[in-house]
């Protein structure tokens, strides 16, 4: 069985419970609860059971504990994917929602998906066309109307 990672030394469990009590994310106070308990010498499997959590999950906050100290507790936002459309491609998308089509040159009265699609479609590869005009329909159409106003 390998030894368990140690704990950084500039903190205490006192310091840490001072923390947990401070702090106004519930999820770093629980971990640094679970960690108070490391440092006063229980067995991990106890503040594992103090964190709600499994082994592995307490090493992972000793890891992040010991490079970014309690601040590393915090729960992170995870990446997601990047973007479909660019900034400029989203302005453009919005202004063109704003102002609406015109009957004689977008042969529509009112911009239904299809239609944005068209417009999207020689911007991005065909794949990603049908996910990028929902995206666009969701962030364009939020606060505009989807007929234009006379």
């Amino acid at each position: 069985m390998a030894a368990p990672i140690p704990l950084r030394k500039d903190f205490t469990s006192a310091q840490l419970r001072t923390l947990a009590r401070e702090t106004r994310n519930a999820n770093q106070g629980r971990r640094l609860l679970a960690l108070a308990e490391v440092y006063d010498g229980r067995r991990r499997s106890d503040a594992a059971r103090v964190g709600g959590a499994t082994l592995q999950i307490v090493r992972d906050w000793v890891l992040r504990f010991n490079a970014h100290g309690p601040d590393g507790l915090i729960d992170r936002k995870a990446p997601g994917n990047e973007a479909k459309l660019n900034d400029a491609q989203r302005q453009e998308l919005a202004r063109i929602v704003d102002s609406g089509p015109i009957p004689a040159v977008h042969g529509v009265v009112r911009w239904r998906l299809i239609n944005l699609a068209q417009w999207i479609r020689p911007a991005r590869p065909t794949s990603s066309v049908r996910y990028v005009r929902g995206r666009a329909r969701a962030q364009a159409w939020s606060c505009h109307a989807a007929t234009p106003t006379p």
